[in-house]
């Protein structure tokens, strides 16, 4: 139905303050609205310790370049439960910032750089930074900006940057503290190396794909007897830094050949065979080759047999000089010529496809190269031990909760951190090296050297991984190392929202950072998103071009639509799809609210000065009038309040945000807006029509203003519109009123269900009409075969059944009995509904069109059925299409039902 467009001016002349404009424009009016918020500080915090606080910190965006869909979603969840807070009462802080985001921003400038012909490393670390710093203010100042645009409701005087001078000390602090405990060292370790970024990467910065390749087999000569032995390699360049052979202790196989050694083919090296438990006898030949400088598993076989380390393969991924013949090649050009020489030789045995997983680095996707290299490690399994426990004892709530598994997994199996990154954005290590050989390591640069006075001390040149001073985010945003009253009041913070595909980078470190240096948890429950995808269920990619970017979204149909459909559809911890038909069902919604209120406002009566203003709703001294649909829209109002607040609680935001929906379009607008038009504007006067009319538009006030409280959080933009342009408001914004609780009085359990009845029989009657497509106009008789209650309850409510349902009569009798031609509805066990055709349809014209219809449905189902008979289809088809027809013919099949139902009625 629509509730604006029928709707009529009463009582004379309106104060054009007080009117809405006819179409909605979310451009201009959420520009105002948060121009608004902003200059009345309803986001500021106040800090006032005797106020409850309710605290999330931003997982802080890179500084990268602009928001996705992603963050979209994340953002809108974080806004949804601070405006809800907010307007309980809370003393809520939304603490927004950005990321200074290391190699990520690094690789973004360097190739911005080289675009305009710049080598950074001919820069110059200074002159880089200065770069990179300017970058940092452009395009925080935009996310900020983006940020605003979704509605977010931070507390901006409270903006914080991972690199500005507070969070900086609270990284120095802990890097030294943790140093001095001997949980932070330095030492010689396989790590993992991006060629490209020229870094150190920690094992969560890469990404495992599985790709097809090969594993080649190749023999290795004995030196003793000239006979051979066989290993398998899917990296064959990485043979020319063995340095032994490895078989099973147990492998009867190879028993005699322990301690001897082989020829390593090509650099004709002479390497031991050696016994150790890692080896499978069941994979290959059972023999495999060890290169302790560039495999990790390889690494420790060489650590317990202490085998020499050589070097094969360098930070750029060429060959070293240690590779001989080869040196200067790239690896997989390498890989190429070792395979051809060996074949030349005649030592290659065979070479099979295989597809196994390998480490690409995160940023830039290239192929990680494992290499010994000397770093800074995080000593892991005494931090991991106190966060295991406190999600074990219930600290730290997980939502959904199986995450709590991913979590507990990770932290079990957990190896050292490598935190040191050879780039030049970020946090410098604050560790200085002199010339005596004396490391220090101090909060602040040392002016000479403890051990020998010298003043000639270098820093280290390596950053720290992003990830760290991330991990500290939670305190050092409120002011750590400093005991500041916002860290005093803000924390422990109470959520934290953030993607379930970063519980490892940062959830986790959060939780061991938070635990060491606060000793409490950094949050008391994590709620996690999951991915937006796209219509498809793809990810979004630029390399697939099916990214969705949301400032677009929002320039073309309002933040408040695209909050609403991200928020709908989405569960904690599932990815969900990004269809642009939900926006458009989101904007549609969007529009509803608008024309809805918009009629609400336009007929509350005269709004002169000196003009008495509807009376104010008391839901605790409830008026001796209210009638049957009063009480039903009432007790609605309150379960969906009561339903919704449940739903917040357990975090199903999606849920509750369906609900408020279900309210808004169903019961509020198609329902009760078109019954209160009835009391609007009856003809008459009297104190009895007064009093009636009165009485609606007090309860459309009350329930209108309600409705735009609950829809606040999910759609903040358009409820303060709305709701500003309300009477009887006793605060200053919507932004910071009071959140609806249930009331006692409004439950009517006996009305509810009574107009559940009628509800069911006027959508009867209209299914009947849609029937023999009868025009919204043409009046007709209706019968409806039911005693007792319900037809109390019917005849009361008769002349809303006409008016609904556009009925000339209505007979409602217990006894009634079907007239021969009449189509029949029936309601529950007891209820029948007729409606008598004679006169009212051409009986020939209507069978004509019926088997005309018919024939065309039959053949719709024949061509489905062909489709899905074939096998051609059903191998080729993707599983969605299937899908997709196989409910079509469903569709179809009960489309027929019905018709040939109607012609046996009409026969």
């Amino acid at each position: 139905m629509d509730t604006a467009s029928d709707c009529h001016i009463i009582w004379g002349d309106m104060m054009t303050e007080n009117m809405l404009p006819p179409v909605y424009d979310p451009d201009a009016v959420e520009i105002e609205r948060y121009k608004f918020w902003l200059e009345g500080e309803f986001f500021r915090a106040s800090g006032e310790p005797d106020q409850t606080p309710f605290t999330i910190v931003i997982p802080p965006p890179n500084v990268t370049g602009s928001l996705h869909m992603g963050h979209a979603l994340n953002n809108t969840v974080q806004d949804v439960l601070i405006r809800r807070r907010r307007m309980q009462g809370y003393d809520t802080l939304w603490l927004p910032g950005c990321d200074h985001a290391g190699i990520a921003t690094q690789n973004v400038v360097e190739k911005h750089l080289a675009e305009e012909g710049v080598d950074s490393r001919e820069l110059g670390r200074e002159k880089f930074l200065e770069r990179v710093w300017a970058w940092k203010d452009t395009y925080h100042e935009r996310i900020t900006k983006q940020l605003q645009r979704l509605g977010c409701s931070c507390d901006w005087s409270r903006e914080r940057f991972t690199m500005d001078e507070g969070c900086s000390r609270a990284v120095r602090k802990v890097f030294v503290d943790l140093y001095r405990q001997g949980l932070i060292y330095r030492g010689d370790y396989m790590i993992n190396w991006c060629s490209r970024c020229s870094t150190a990467l920690s094992d969560i910065e890469v990404e495992h794909e599985n790709e097809a390749s090969t594993i080649t087999h190749i023999r290795y000569p004995l030196a003793e007897n000239g006979q051979e032995i066989t290993v398998a390699t899917t990296r064959p360049e990485s043979m020319l830094g063995d340095t032994a052979v490895a078989v099973h202790p147990d492998d009867e196989r190879y028993r005699d050949l322990v301690g001897k050694t082989v020829i390593l083919p090509l650099l004709n090296r002479e390497i031991p065979i050696v016994a150790d438990d890692y080896v499978d006898p069941e994979f290959g030949s059972g023999a495999v080759k060890v290169t302790p400088g560039h495999d990790p598993n390889d690494f420790a076989i060489g650590r317990r047999h202490d085998l020499e380390v050589i070097k094969v393969i360098g930070e750029d991924a060429r060959m070293t000089s240690a590779a001989g013949p080869y040196e200067g090649l790239d690896r997989f050009e390498c890989r190429r010529q070792v395979v051809e020489d060996l074949k030349a030789l005649g030592l290659i045995e065979k070479i099979e496809d295989y597809e196994h997983s390998i480490g690409h680095c995160q940023r830039c996707d290239t192929v990680v190269e494992p290499l010994i290299s000397r770093q800074w490690f995080v000593k892991m399994q005494p931090l991991a031990r106190p966060a295991l426990a406190a999600v074990e004892e219930g600290r730290t709530d997980f939502v959904p909760p199986r995450f709590a598994r991913v979590y507990n997994d990770w932290l079990e199996n957990i190896r050292d951190w490598c935190i040191s990154r050879q780039i030049w954005w970020g946090h410098r290590i604050p560790a200085w090296y002199c010339k005596c050989g004396e490391l220090i390591v101090d909060y602040e640069e040392p002016e000479h050297c403890p051990s020998c006075n010298s003043s000639e001390l270098a820093q280290d040149p390596d950053v720290l991984d992003t990830w760290f001073s991330s991990a500290l985010w939670p305190f050092s945003t409120l002011g750590w190392p400093d005991k500041t009253p916002d860290l005093e009041h803000f924390y422990p913070t109470s959520v934290l929202v953030t993607g379930y595909d970063i519980i490892f980078f940062w959830v986790a470190r959060m939780m061991f950072m938070g635990l060491a240096f606060m000793k409490e948890v950094p949050f008391r429950t994590v709620y996690l998103t999951g991915l937006v995808r796209d219509a498809l269920g793809r990810k979004m990619s630029k390399s697939l071009g099916n990214g969705v970017d949301p400032l677009e979204v929002i320039d073309n149909y309002g933040a408040d639509t695209l909050r609403f459909t991200l928020i709908t559809g989405q569960a904690p911890g599932n990815d969900q799809r990004f269809r642009q038909e939900s926006v458009e069902a989101g904007r549609n919604f969007a529009n509803k609210i608008w024309n809805a209120s918009r009629f609400v406002i336009m007929n509350l009566g005269e709004q002169k000065e000196g003009a008495g203003q509807p009376a104010q709703f008391d839901p605790d001294q409830l008026p001796q009038n209210l009638n049957r649909a009063d009480r039903w829209i009432l007790h609605r109002f309150n379960e969906t309040v009561k339903k919704a607040n449940e739903l917040f609680e357990e975090y199903e935001l999606g849920e509750a945000a369906r609900l408020v929906y279900e309210y808004l379009w169903n019961d509020f607008c198609d329902w009760y807006l078109e019954i209160s038009k009835f009391h609007l504007y009856r003809e008459g006067v009297g104190a009895d029509v007064e009093e009636d009319r009165s009485r609606t538009r007090s309860i459309l006030v009350y329930l209108l203003d309600g409705v735009m409280r609950i829809l606040h959080p999910f759609m903040p933009f358009i409820s303060e519109e709305i709701w500003q342009q309300l009477p009887n408001r006793r605060e200053k914004a919507l932004v910071i009123a009071t959140w609806p609780e249930p009331a006692k009085k409004l439950v009517f359990p006996r009305e509810a269900e009574e107009m559940e009845l009628f509800q069911e029989v006027v959508r009867a009657i209209r299914n009947l009409r849609s029937q023999v497509k009868l025009a919204p106009d043409q009046k007709v008789p209706v019968i409806v075969r039911v005693g007792g209650n319900p037809a109390a309850c019917l005849e009361e409510e008769a002349h809303q059944l006409k008016r609904l349902a556009s009925v000339e009569t209505i007979t409602i009798d217990p006894a009634a009995e079907k007239p021969e031609q009449a189509l029949t509805a029936i309601i529950g066990e007891d209820i029948e509904v007729y409606l008598p055709l004679e006169g009212v349809i051409d009986f020939e014209a209507e069978r004509s069109r019926l088997q005309k219809e018919l024939s065309q449905v039959e053949a719709e189902i024949k061509r489905t059925e062909g489709k899905l008979n074939s096998e051609g289809f059903l191998k080729k088809a993707p599983a969605e299409v299937v899908a997709r027809e196989k409910s079509r013919r469903e569709e179809q099949e009960a489309k027929l039902k019905k018709l040939k139902q109607r012609l046996q009625e009409l026969s």
